[in-house]
Order: structure tokens, then C-alpha cells, then sequence
């Protein structure tokens, strides 16, 4: 393990002293990095450790006059202006958010901006050709006349890095590239991404998800606060060491570590079966029965497609499909037909698309915080906007939401931050009973901690919650009990501190 290197003849790619500074913020200080050719390097951090700063100067986003150091290329120094200066120099980006244009064809796509022409028409045939090319060197049999829109987010992903690889690119970007995929096709963008490495295309690979991390990567480097702190091969690391590299600080523990003796049950549901809409013949739910006491935390776990996700919007009143059971608040039977219903009756929910589905993105931080609860902020009809300003600054503190002014859309916060707000709005005026659908998919590991000390905080305080992930050591370390589901049926229920991954995961899959 050593500091990050200096400038090397030998690497492909090199950044040298990095310094960046934005009004009144210093975003990199003497930040070095390198890339060798055919090597898989992640990139590591917490959010605003620098890592989108250091890509936008590495592909040309930010030109060479607006910052300090040096980027090299085979030991010589280049200039980017712009982001075509990179692409000339073989350097590609693949972003979280693809850019593609659906309504197009997955041949118009890889060729865009490219397009052959024949006297000034573009040339069809010469198009598709080439774009089937460049799809058959990554392996794959897509139509290139096909919509794009009528392939999955990952073939998609696919389509951008062979768009990359048909201007000749030698260096990918991968910035946050599963965050939107499923397990599947998580594997299959993996073993695309070694094949590229072992052809000789460089890689850097940027995502909050260490397990990729560890099975990829040739080396890691971690970016805390705008400096490069440590970098290795990935032999010399662990998951503990990257932790404490990124956060400052030592995490013997991710978790609290408490186990609390449950009270009595807040939350029962029996003979839960809901119907599959795509499959009138098929259930995604089937006579699913658990319940959950006050101060304690149910962790629901299974693989993609058991039902986790089902359970939960239908507890919370938007079922996927025509549903039988019944659901118990404080040991009454409660009907249940709508989101409105369920806040009603104690229950709030933070939904797994925290984007979509959590939070109005262009409304500010504090109209997310309090459009639940407006008729508390409410005098006569008219809202009383300095109790809703002092309350959601209260709440902001309380949860440490890293922002300049809650004024400002949820949109410009990061993913943890965004999750801190929907937990929030929540935390307001709190529930009863609290359902969790993935809370960290997708955010560092620093907001990670943060959560999961606020769910113990929460449990501790005679919540019940419930609680989904789709990491096995994340629902072991902060659940009290576990409950497994397999093609949507129970399929066992465990204490947390008497069972181990490898008994989920039985329980899961046999």
C-alpha cells in the first residue's frame, strides 16, 4: 500500500498534482493517478471525495487552462480543450446516465456523429455494417437495426461501450456503471469489461460497490476530501482497509451492533398472496405471513425476483397486482388500498427508486421534507412558512444532509443525501411502522454508516421497521430477525446473530 504515484513513463494515462479549485471550494490538491495498459483501475470515494472532478479533467470536460498539474500520455504531456480532444486521444466515458437517443436504431447509436456517407447521404449498409462489427467484438448478437428502446438498461450500457470501442478508443471510463442493472446483467458488463482488459483496453472503474471493485480490479485508488490517499494492487487490500482509507477512520464495525429484545408486535401480516399482473396464472406473493414488534428490525431478504419489493409496496398499499390477506397495525385488521390509507394507519415507506419514486426531484430540499405534512405547517388554510423553514432546518441537521441551503431542487444533492431527504420527510412527524426498500442501493459507504446508525436510532425509539437489501452482510449486520423469500413464498426465518450468509443463501436458492 503506498500514496498514489507520480508521472511514469510506463503508464498510459497519468494525472500529475491535480489541483482543482471552484469558488470557495477546493475540489483536488495535488491529486496523482495512473493507468496502464490493459489494467482495470477503480477509482473509490465517498461522494465528494473528487472522483467526477478528476474524470471531467481526465476526458476534457475541464479544459487544461482551469486547473494546476499535469495529464500525461505515454510520458507526454497533453492539452485537453475539449471533450473531442479526449475521444481524439482514445479516451471514452460511459456515464451512469447513457448517452443515447432510444428512438434511434442500436447501429445509428454506435455510429453517431460518424455516420459513413456516399455523396452526401448517409450510407446505410456501411452503417450497420460497421456498427455489427463493433457489436461482435464484444461478443454480441444485437440486430443493429434494431430500436434501441426495446433493449434492457444493460444491453444498452453494452451499446455505449461499443460505440466507445468503434472511435477506436483505448481507455474506458466507467463511471457508476450497474448502479441501474440487475444482477445478470451485472455479471454479464463484468465479464465484458475483463474480456476488454485482456485485449488491451484500459479501464478505470468508478462505483460505490466494492464487491466489483475486488473482483475486477488490477488496482485500487482512494480519493478522500480531493486527495489521493492510498493506492495498491488489489491483493494488498481488504474491504476494511478500503473503508477506513475513504472514510478517515478506522470501521472495525460497519454496523451498531445492538440487538434489541422486540416488544409487542406492531406490524402482522397473514396469509399475505398477491397475483403476478403479467401472469394471471402466477403469484409473486404466496400466503406470506411474518410479523414485526415495536423496536425491532425485520430484514427481508432473497434474490431478485423473490418478492421483496411486492411485499412491500403492498403492505404499503400499491400492490403490483389483485391481493388477499390480512394485515394487522397494533393487533386491529386494517384495509389497505392506497399509499394514503397506509400513512393513515402508522405505515411510511422509502421505495426502492429513491429518484422516481421518493423525492420530486426540481422541488426544493424543503418542500420535499414537508409536502407530507403541510396541514401541520397550516393556520386557517395558510401555510405558516417560518415554522416550515425552522422545522426542516431542524430535520437537515438532525440528519447531517450535506447541502448548501435547503432552498435549493433535491436533484443537486448526492444519492445519500437524496436518501437522507425521503427518510426525512418521513421523520417529520414519525410513523409506526417504517419499510425500507433497499435505503443504500447506490451510495457511498460514509452515508451508509450514517443510515444504519439511524435505523438503530429509530428501532431503538420503538419504530418497528422493516427492512430490505439486497446485500446479505448489510441485513445480517442490521437486522434483528431475517426473513428469506424464494419465487415469492417464505422460505425460512432467522435470528440474525445464530445464522450466516451461507444459511440465507441456502435458504434462498434450495
Amino acid at each position: 500500500m503506498r500514496m498514489c504515484p507520480k508521472a511514469s513513463d510506463t503508464s498510459l494515462l497519468c494525472a500529475d498534482g491535480i489541483t482543482k479549485d471552484f469558488p470557495g471550494v477546493r475540489a483536488l490538491e495535488d491529486v496523482s493517478f495512473d493507468l496502464k495498459e490493459g489494467e482495470i483501475h477503480a477509482l473509490v470515494g465517498e461522494n465528494g471525495a473528487g472522483k467526477s472532478t478528476l474524470i471531467k479533467i481526465l476526458s476534457g470536460v475541464i479544459p487544461s487552462s482551469e486547473f494546476q498539474g499535469r495529464i500525461l500520455q505515454e510520458g507526454a504531456p497533453t492539452h485537453f480543450v475539449t471533450p473531442r480532444d479526449a475521444e481524439v486521444a482514445g479516451i471514452a466515458v460511459i456515464h451512469q446516465e447513457l448517452a443515447l437517443v432510444p428512438h434511434l436504431s442500436v447501429g445509428e447509436n454506435i455510429l453517431l456523429g460518424n455516420e459513413p456517407h456516399r455523396r452526401g447521404v448517409i450510407d446505410s449498409d456501411r452503417l450497420f455494417s460497421g456498427a455489427r462489427d463493433a457489436l461482435e467484438r464484444l461478443g454480441l448478437d444485437i440486430d443493429p437495426r434494431l430500436e434501441l428502446s426495446r433493449l434492457s438498461v444493460g444491453l444498452k450500457q453494452l451499446v455505449e461501450i461499443a460505440k466507445a470501442l468503434h472511435k477506436d478508443a483505448r481507455i474506458l471510463i466507467l463511471d457508476e456503471p450497474t448502479s441501474a442493472l440487475s444482477e445478470e446483467e451485472t455479471r454479464l458488463l463484468l465479464s465484458l469489461v475483463r474480456d476488454l482488459s485482456s485485449q488491451g483496453t484500459s479501464v478505470i472503474y468508478i462505483t460505490h460497490k466494492l464487491e466489483e471493485v475486488f473482483e475486477i480490479a488490477d488496482r485500487i485508488t482512494v480519493l478522500r476530501d480531493g486527495c489521493s490517499v492510498a493506492c495498491g494492487r488489489r491483493e494488498d487490500w481488504n474491504r476494511d482497509l478500503v473503508v477506513h482509507h475513504m472514510v478517515g477512520r478506522p470501521l472495525r464495525e460497519l454496523y451498531p451492533g445492538r440487538r434489541r429484545e422486540p416488544a409487542e408486535p406492531v406490524l402482522e401480516v397473514d396469509n399475505l398472496t398477491v397475483r403476478d399482473p403479467r401472469n394471471p396464472d402466477r403469484d409473486c406473493l404466496r400466503e406470506i405471513s411474518f410479523h414485526v414488534c415495536a423496536g425491532e428490525v425485520l430484514g427481508i431478504a432473497g434474490l431478485m425476483g423473490a418478492g421483496r419489493s411486492e411485499l412491500l409496496s403492498t403492505i404499503f398499499g400499491y400492490p403490483p397486482g389483485p391481493f388477499h390477506g390480512v394485515v394487522r397495525v397494533g393487533g386491529q385488521p386494517v384495509t389497505i388500498r392506497s399509499p394514503g390509507d397506509a400513512v393513515r394507519n402508522g405505515i411510511a415507506m422509502v421505495p426502492e427508486d429513491r429518484g422516481t419514486q421518493g423525492l420530486v426531484q426540481i422541488a426544493s430540499v424543503l418542500e420535499n421534507l414537508t409536502m407530507s405534512h403541510l396541514k401541520r405547517f397550516c393556520t386557517g388554510g395558510i401555510i405558516d412558512r417560518h415554522l416550515e423553514y425552522q422545522q426542516s432546518m431542524s430535520q437537515s441537521r438532525t440528519l447531517r444532509i450535506k447541502t448548501s441551503s435547503i432552498l435549493v431542487p433535491a436533484a443537486t444533492l448526492s444519492g445519500g443525501n437524496q436518501q437522507k431527504v425521503v427518510l426525512g420527510k418521513w421523520l417529520l412527524h414519525p410513523p409506526r411502522i417504517l419499510l425500507l426498500d433497499d435505503p443504500t442501493r447506490g451510495i457511498d459507504v460514509g452515508a451508509k454508516v450514517e443510515i444504519y446508525n439511524l435505523i438503530d436510532r429509530l428501532a431503538s425509539d420503538g419504530l418497528a421497521v422493516v427492512f430490505v437489501s439486497s446485500e446479505l452482510p448489510e441485513v445480517l449486520g442490521v437486522a434483528d430477525r431475517i426473513l428469506v423469500l424464494r419465487e415469492g413464498r417464505p422460505a425460512g426465518e432467522f435470528r440474525s446473530d445464530e445464522t450466516t450468509q451461507e444459511m440465507i443463501m441456502e435458504a434462498a436458492t434450495t
